[in-house]
């Protein structure tokens, strides 16, 4: 199980941006269970490896992209949603946790949280989407990694982003991943 979070990035007003890019980040972002990865995860808003469009970063609207995954394990209770950013400076960011997805849930829409799941705290301790505003320091990846889970987490209303992380690695029964790129023009 790996140690869980800490990252970088993020956006919603050069004062944020400025805070944000000053911290360090610490610890390995979305967790990497030893489990297949056997889900399908997809999104209309962009391609495997295409550019995350402005919509959902801080130059634009700032919301969360819709996804969509198949492919999990009979025995699924739930899932999990992590969108990090390994290219952050000192370390990877994570920018939403999402937890507690119902097992018969298979996407998430434009800006929204399903009935029944729970968003724990990302890097800068807020439990919502934080949107992608890199500093310009080139491109960079940003992973939106589903996890199939075996039972639901139970950490309260807020959860911690470390464990919310350690949860996930323990529990996650399958994974799947879909990676966007954004670099800020200007």
């Amino acid at each position: 199980m790996k140690a869980a979070a800490a990252v970088l990035a993020g956006g919603a007003g050069l004062a944020v941006l400025a805070t944000v890019s000053s911290c360090a980040g610490v610890g390995d972002g979305a967790p990497s269970p030893d489990v297949a990865d056997s889900l399908r995860v997809t999104s209309p808003a962009f391609t495997p490896g295409g550019r995350l469009p402005a919509r959902y970063s801080c130059d634009g609207a700032a919301v969360s992209p819709p996804l969509s995954w198949t492919g999990a394990p009979s025995d699924t209770r739930g899932f999990a949603v992590v969108v990090d950013d390994p290219n952050a400076p000192g370390g990877t960011f994570v920018h939403w946790v999402l937890l507690n997805v119902p097992a018969d849930v298979t996407s998430v829409s434009t800006g929204s949280v399903p009935e029944g799941a729970v968003q724990a705290r990302n890097t800068l301790s807020r439990t919502s989407y934080f949107a992608p505003c890199p500093p310009d320091d080139g491109v960079h990846h940003y992973r939106f990694t589903v996890y199939a889970l075996g039972k639901p987490v139970r950490l309260g209303p807020q959860p911690d982003l470390t464990d919310a992380l350690a949860a996930i690695s323990h529990d996650a029964l399958a994974q799947g991943r879909i990676v966007a790129t954004y670099r800020r023009s200007g």
